[in-house]
């Protein structure tokens, strides 16, 4: 390790050489085109990691909207009795807001000649508004019961396909499976059937737009012969966050015979594909990255043939190799840096304009996208990330550099 003095000598040395006037214009070409690229390369991977995190948001905030902060599902089969947890616990967690039950299950929906295959959601008349999905509303209303009469609240696109209308008085048709009685020679007798009036149509460009459809939790078990029994808990805190402090003790009431998951954990598969593709593409681009800063070997190379009179002085002087080397070290670092520091500022600039303005559009900007143009959040570990990665690469770049040369021969072999 250098010593204090050594490192400002050395440092001193490095800043000079980076910024004087080169005998050879080469030496000089090579170096711009290794700091503009090392800055196009953190620039670059600035941006796109914020685009990533404004994806990533803009997902999150769709799905949590359906998500509730926690559901307690059973380990075996798909129902369980409401008397084998207790719920008066889970309400008395500090920060729990409400606790819904729910019946859940596939179901065919007929309508005249169309059919669609679904979830019913059977929930109570509050839920809606505790999860806040009653803002969702894109036609008509968030009305399950009114006037001891039982309505359906279906998705965009599960209504498009069954060709709604709201203001007609035909009837949805539920068809399920019983579940006790069986009889082959007769199919249709093998279904329960029930039916509901639409009431509204929800909206929330999401998956659930055809996956879900909204019911009274008494008709889903009418339908579905649950009678006393749920498929699962759905717990909303008073305000969500990203601790999951409450997860532990749920879990410990619910038991060892159910399955406590958080919003992430109800999506999981879609995160973790989405942290994937957002490692993919920083190592792709820090890979273009390596591939600029490596250019510093050729710049340092050609440094050291054109300063071997500089060289010989300081070795006069009394410069060992460690000093000559740190110096051409730190003069590969300080190229780095350069461009690191330049593309740091165009990237952050880039998004904060996009932020601001939205200049770079998503398609055509027709109506047919959920947002208009890409979204951007910037975060600070993404800077530090990139920033400490093109130190790192930055200095294995030029220690290779160093000793690749003395293993050839070079003016640093006659320095002491």
């Amino acid at each position: 390790m250098l010593n204090k003095s050594y490192r400002k000598t050395a440092l001193f040395f490095a800043w000079r050489y980076l910024f004087s006037k080169k005998k050879h214009n080469i030496i000089n070409i090579i170096s711009i085109i290794s700091t503009v690229g090392i800055m196009v390369s953190t620039a670059s991977l600035i941006i796109v990691l914020s685009v990533f995190n404004g994806l990533e948001d803009l997902v999150t905030n769709s799905f949590n909207q359906f998500n509730p902060d926690y559901v307690i599902t059973p380990k075996k089969g798909k129902s369980f009795s409401i008397d084998e947890i207790d719920i008066q616990k889970i309400k008395s967690i500090q920060g729990v807001y409400a606790v819904e039950e729910i019946v859940s299950d596939l179901a065919l929906i007929t309508l005249n000649n169309k059919q669609v295959l679904t979830h019913i959601k059977g929930v109570s008349n509050t839920y809606p508004k505790n999860l806040g999905i009653d803002t969702l509303i894109f036609d008509g209303s968030f009305e399950l019961n009114k006037n001891e009469t039982q309505f359906v609240v279906l998705g965009a696109i599960t209504a498009g396909t069954l060709d709604i209308n709201l203001n007609g008085f035909e009837l949805l048709k539920f068809h399920y499976p019983k579940r006790n009685k069986k009889n082959l020679s007769n199919p249709i007798e093998a279904f329960n059937t029930l039916y509901l009036k639409p009431a509204g149509v929800f909206l929330s460009n999401t998956q659930y737009d055809e996956q879900i459809v909204f019911v009274p939790i008494q008709f889903a078990k009418d339908l579905t012969d649950y009678n006393e029994e749920i498929t699962s808990i759905e717990i909303i805190l008073e305000k969500s966050s990203s601790s999951f402090m409450e997860q532990n003790l749920i879990e410990k009431i619910a038991g060892p015979n159910f399955i406590v998951k958080n919003k992430y954990q109800q999506e999981e598969l879609l995160f973790k594909t989405m942290k994937s593709e957002k490692l993919m593409v920083f190592l792709i681009l820090s890979f273009v990255l390596i591939v600029a800063i490596f250019n510093i070997i050729g710049v340092i190379g050609m440094l050291i043939v054109e300063k071997k009179k500089d060289i010989s002085i300081l070795n006069t002087l009394g410069a060992d190799k460690k000093l000559i080397n740190s110096i051409f070290i730190y003069e590969g670092i300080l190229i780095s840096l350069l461009g690191a520091f330049l593309g740091l500022i165009i990237g952050f600039l880039i998004c904060f304009i996009q932020q601001q303005f939205g200049i770079i559009k998503l398609g055509d900007g027709s109506e047919g996208y959920i947002i208009k143009y890409y979204p951007v959040i910037m975060s600070g570990i993404d800077f530090i990330i990139v920033f400490t990665s093109v130190i790192l690469i930055s200095l294995f770049a030029s220690t290779i550099s160093i000793m690749g040369l003395r293993s050839h021969k070079t003016k640093l072999d006659f320095v002491r």
